[in-house]
């Protein structure tokens, strides 16, 4: 027979919490075992792989729903399919990183400006916010 884990140990050994778990049990995203009467539930081991596998997911951006699609992909027929959702996720981070750069430009030009300010009663950052 498999190692069995109480929730507590689940926890633990895929280094999340608690609640962490019950969240991903109520998205769907990890089967709650039945409890036996009057005992504790309990976990294969194959579900601290599963937890460990969303964490990591979730590491690289993908949202809970993009994880509850990769869990669905079967391993050995879903390169492609899993390749394309991984493609797109990339695009999105590298949108993400243009438009940070974008504003991280604007507001050290605006942090400069206030710098450069001759102590003035206008702030050009507030000024800038306020703008119509």
């Amino acid at each position: 027979m498999a190692a069995e884990l109480t929730i507590g140990k689940l926890a633990a050994s895929a280094g999340v919490n608690v609640e962490t778990i019950r969240y991903h049990q109520r998205r769907g995203l990890l089967d709650e075992p039945a409890r036996p009467q009057g005992g504790q539930r309990r976990y294969a081991m194959e579900q601290a792989k599963r937890l460990r596998f969303i964490k990591r997911a979730q590491a690289l951006g993908f949202t809970l729903s993009e994880v509850g699609g990769l869990l669905r992909l079967d391993a050995g027929c879903a390169c492609a399919e899993t390749q394309a959702l991984a493609a797109r996720k990339l695009a999105l981070i590298e949108q993400k990183i243009t438009d940070l750069a974008a504003m991280q430009k604007v507001l050290a030009g605006l942090v400069q400006q206030c710098g450069d300010g001759n102590g003035g009663a206008s702030c050009p950052i507030i000024d800038v916010l306020t703008k119509d």
